[in-house]
């Protein structure tokens, strides 16, 4: 999937991932998509509260092996 950022949260816990996603997406133009790779496994409900809280598109969500994707459409 084409992306226009790649946040790297690999290795931080809750609540550091949604942290970061949230200043990674405000830096993004509307429409523009954001790639996290994330490490910790509460990051797959975490995404998809926050995309739904947030307004931000969840396009995508995958696990390659011990890692999580998520691609974030922002608002």
């Amino acid at each position: 999937m084409k992306y226009d950022k790649e946040l790297d949260a690999r290795g931080l816990a809750c609540p550091m991932p949604i942290v970061k996603t949230r200043k990674a997406l405000n830096e993004l133009a509307s429409g523009q998509v954001l790639k996290v790779l994330a490490t910790d496994a509460g990051s797959v409900a975490d995404m998809k509260a926050f995309s739904e809280q947030t307004g931000n598109e969840l396009l995508a969500s995958e696990q390659d092996g011990g890692t999580y994707l998520f691609y974030l459409k922002r608002r």
